[in-house]
């Protein structure tokens, strides 16, 4: 789904006149993007089963074809995913503002390269994890994506969508996070609980940063439905503007995040850290996980790519706390990268969005399973035997 050769830029030309392009015919036909939303809402509902390829193989062309005629122009299905097309269109996929936090989570994890190692006798390598208490087949979880009707432009329902992400992790052996939608009323909340509920639990459910009372009274939903930790997404703290109103996203003090700790027993997830000194305190307030996410670069213009930060928290917090790195997961090269650079799992978004769209739970299990067949490749190639112990050097050099 993307391409790994890039210039000091992080682009191409043959991309940069791609990404151009894409990006003029989305100027061009903004105003008719409610008008063809709401035509094709109409037939979501026929359209919205996997299709397979002729020979009943579902193949990964067909997962994207499908999705780009459901996502664009929310989104256009880039064959490199770098937030270039897309810059500033929030609502959407793209990344806020001149769109450079996006792409700096692009371009931190591209500039990395890989040690390839021959001489040893990792044959057989093991990609599993443990995190939450559940082994996982590979250290990629579902990344929180929601808003099906304002980001991804309503061609499928909510309970289709959260279907089709906690299904697609469960075929692939891992799990997946629920987001909560910051304009969401709660009977969009409950309606997510459902799906929840029906798979078990086996999910990681994701509150805004709403007061302290309302995320008490999702956390006490949450446990109803048997979720196996809970989180809120601290980097939507400044979305003040899209909350509904009666309803408040704000930052949280040390003391108000130790209060939500000690709310429940669940584990207490903290998505959002981007600083040493913050997954410190995340530390002492009784978290049990950090997602080191500048919200895939859609909540705060020119912060630093994850892989930039990401060594200087785990040189800190490391063996602590469990460190789940989230920023431009495209393939498995890129989650030995994060692993390397010091994060116990990662989560995957924007991909795993368009395997929902492209063929529902099987779309998405055909991404986890394609980035965890290139996980073990990559594993392989570098003498790394378990995705539990991955050593720094395994990345050779940092391109400038």
């Amino acid at each position: 789904m993307g391409i790994e050769s890039h210039d000091k830029s992080g682009l191409d030309r043959r991309n940069f006149l791609l990404n151009a392009t894409v990006a003029g015919a989305g100027a061009v036909l903004a105003p008719m993007v409610a008008s063809a939303e709401a035509k094709a809402a109409e037939t979501a509902a026929a359209s919205s089963q996997p299709l397979a390829a002729a020979g009943g193989t579902l193949t990964m062309a067909e997962v994207l074809r499908v999705a780009r005629e459901k996502l664009y122009p929310r989104c256009r299905v880039c064959p490199e995913c770098n937030g270039v097309a897309c810059a500033g269109e929030v609502p959407g996929f793209g990344g806020i503002g001149s769109g450079a936090a996006f792409r700096n989570n692009f371009d931190s994890l591209a500039r990395l390269n890989l040690e390839m190692r021959t001489f040893h006798d990792v044959k057989k390598p093991d990609a599993s994890v443990v995190v939450f208490g559940e082994t996982l087949s590979l250290p990629v979880m579902a990344a929180a994506t929601g808003g099906v009707t304002y980001n991804m432009g309503g061609k499928m329902t909510e309970e289709d969508y959260v279907d089709a992400i906690i299904g697609g992790c469960r075929m692939a052996g891992t799990i997946g996070l629920v987001a909560d939608g910051i304009g969401d009323p709660m009977e969009v909340f409950q309606r997510r609980m459902a799906v929840v509920k029906q798979y078990g639990g086996k999910v990681v459910v994701i509150i805004k940063p709403k007061t302290q009372d309302e995320i008490i009274k999702r956390i006490r939903m949450v446990e109803e439905a048997g979720a196996v930790a809970f989180g809120i997404d601290i980097d939507s703290a400044g979305r003040a503007a899209r909350a509904v109103a009666g309803q408040t996203v704000e930052p949280k003090t040390p003391k108000q995040l130790a209060e939500l700790a000690k709310s429940t027993t669940l584990p207490f997830f903290i998505k959002g850290v981007m600083s040493a000194r913050e997954a410190e305190i995340a530390v002492d307030a009784g978290a049990r996980a950090i997602g080191v996410s500048n919200h895939g670069g859609r909540v705060l213009d020119h912060t630093p790519g994850v892989a930039q930060i990401l060594p200087a928290i785990a040189d800190r917090v490391k063996g602590k706390i469990t460190i789940i790195a989230d920023g431009a997961v495209r393939h498995g090269a890129d989650v030995l990268k994060l692993l390397a650079l010091g994060a116990d799992a990662t989560m995957c978004g924007r991909p795993l969005v368009r395997g929902a769209h492209g063929a529902g739970k099987e779309g998405v299990a055909l991404i986890l399973n394609g980035i965890r067949t290139e996980l073990i490749d990559s594993m392989v190639l570098t003498g790394t035997a378990t995705a539990r112990n991955v050593s720094p050097d395994t990345i050779s050099e940092v391109r400038a």
